[in-house]
């Protein structure tokens, strides 16, 4: 399998902090999304700073498109598009100063593509960027971040704070753009269910720390909550609970395969999650 992406044991500290990046792992494989999930603070913008080289990892690898990016490096740059939560560019230009601006940055900066995004975002090529309300300014840096043709989108809570009809717009767009299997995607997001619209595989990070790597249909199809009464919890086999989290009446314990779990324990009340619960469960839950 060619992967977009791969992160082995990547690890980094910041002095007079409690943080730390500690030894994160995942692969992006090629022609897929990946939804990149974790609550504030867990780590995801200071992964994505890694791998952009923004931030200097301390120790690990990180393999773009087969290769470890360097300084250096400038083709594997140009295979890069990113997007970032909040001003990706400077609010004095327009649309089209920073089209004439790029095309001396890339390589293979396509101002036709870049027009037609314009056009179809419904963006002013005139009108100066501070203008904008936060949804166009996210429209612009995803058509700048896809005009250089990358293979590898990189988004950091690029849709936080749009609102539902926009946010769709964008999923769009993304799903176009993955739809050849050279390109993918990694998307940092707590919206969850953009990420059960487009994402391939869910990865889960939790105070610096990767979690769980999954397939998002093995997620939300197989996963399951055992809802226990306080006398079931004694039936449920160590080896069937991945974590577990006491309530006022019951005791909700995640697993991983539902039918299974449904056949071994007839009597228990099982549900189905969503990521929003499976996060909260791995965050909030205990292990045994």
């Amino acid at each position: 399998m060619n992967y977009a992406l791969k992160l082995n044991n990547v690890t980094k500290t910041y002095k007079g902090s409690d943080f730390s990046l500690n030894k994160v792992s995942f692969a992006l494989p090629s022609g897929s999304v990946m939804g990149f999930v974790g609550e504030n603070g867990a780590g995801k913008t200071t992964t994505i700073g890694c791998i952009l080289r923004t931030l200097f990892k301390d120790s690990g690898t990180i393999e773009i498109l087969g290769t470890e990016m360097t300084d250096d490096n400038v083709e594997i740059r140009e295979n890069i598009g990113v997007v970032y939560d909040g001003d990706n560019f400077p609010g004095y230009l327009s649309a089209e100063q920073l089209s004439n601006i790029m095309s001396g940055i890339f390589k293979h900066w396509d101002d036709t593509l870049f027009q037609n995004y314009i056009k179809s975002f419904r963006l002013s090529k005139k009108q100066k960027i501070k203008t904008y309300s936060k949804g166009m300014t996210m429209k612009l840096a995803l058509a700048v971040a896809l005009s250089h043709h990358p293979k590898l989108l990189i988004l950091d809570e690029a849709t936080s704070g749009l609102d539902p009809v926009m946010r769709d717009e964008i999923l769009d767009v993304l799903l176009e753009f993955v739809g050849d299997e050279e390109h993918s995607i990694l998307l940092s997001s707590h919206i969850t269910s953009d990420l059960e619209k487009i994402a391939d595989y869910i990865t889960f990070i939790h105070n610096g720390k990767i979690i769980l790597t999954e397939t998002k249909d093995n997620l939300i199809y197989n996963y399951g909550i055992l809802r226990c009464k306080e006398k079931q919890v004694e039936l449920i086999e160590p080896e069937d609970i991945i974590v577990y989290r006491k309530r006022d009446y019951q005791t909700d314990i995640l697993v991983s395969n539902m039918n299974i779990a449904e056949r071994k324990y007839p009597g228990v009340v099982i549900d189905h999650v969503t990521i929003d619960e499976i996060m909260l469960m791995l965050v909030k839950g205990n292990e045994i």
